[in-house]
This record gives C-alpha cells, structure tokens and sequence, in this order.
C-alpha cells in the first residue's frame, strides 16, 4: 500500500489508550508486523476504556469490524485510541483507531487499522452483569 499523494494525516489529540514500539519477533514473513500483533493490542487498547466504563472486569464477545490500511514496521511508534462508542444493559462497543508514526522525528503519521469490538461486563464468577454509568 502506497503512501504516496495522501494528505498529511495528524494523530489524534486525546491520549491514546497505549502506545507501543515493534520488534524484529514481531514480523511476518513478508517483514511487516504481523497482524495477529496489531489485532491482540486492539483488544487490550478496546479493554481499557470498557473496564473504565463498566468499573469492572470485561471479556471480548466479538470483533463486529477490523481494517487493515496500511503496513507497520520494526522501530514505528504504533498509538491505539480507543473510545465507547455505544452502551447496553450488559455490553458496549468500542471503535480502536491505530497509527504508526514512521518517522516519529518528522512526523510521517498513517492510520494503519480500524476496528469495532464487542465487550460484556462480568462479574467475579464470569457471568454478565449489569453497566451502570455512574
């Protein structure tokens, strides 16, 4: 995928949910990061704002959405922003934007996936519980 004749694009202004750097044992054959790397930090950057919201522990029910754009390499600063985007009796959902800054000394940002998963909040034992928005 070609980055070329694209607007400059900005990170978001709100904190991201985490920021993380990639290693050479993060690659896929092809020498981009593998994909099941990006997808396991979507969940745990999607997690954080739902245990906030729901006070409590949450397990991922689904992945309703998940888009590659664009490639990560070794040594880009990857930043996952997180938000609520819809709240049940028991669920909500969470849309994950993530971006790679590849020169992070020059400010070369792309949005590299999106995604929209499910979580239920649990209770000690497992079983669903009620949200309550304080």
């Amino acid at each position: 995928m070609s980055t070329e004749n694209k607007e400059h694009i900005y990170l978001p202004t709100q904190q991201p949910a985490l920021r993380l750097v990639p290693m050479p044992s993060d690659l896929n054959p092809a020498g981009d990061v593998f994909g099941g790397w990006i997808m396991s930090h979507v969940d745990v950057a999607g997690a954080i704002p739902a245990m906030k919201l729901s006070q409590g522990k949450v397990v991922t029910v689904a992945v309703n959405s998940f888009l590659f754009k664009e490639p990560i390499s070794v040594g880009d600063l990857v930043s996952f922003y997180a938000k609520v985007i819809h709240v049940g009796n028991t669920s909500m959902k969470v849309k994950v934007e993530v971006y790679a800054e590849h020169d992070i000394f020059h400010a070369h940002v792309v949005k590299v996936t999106e995604a929209e998963l499910t979580y239920v909040a649990v209770d000690s034992e497992g079983k669903k519980r009620k949200i309550v928005l304080l």
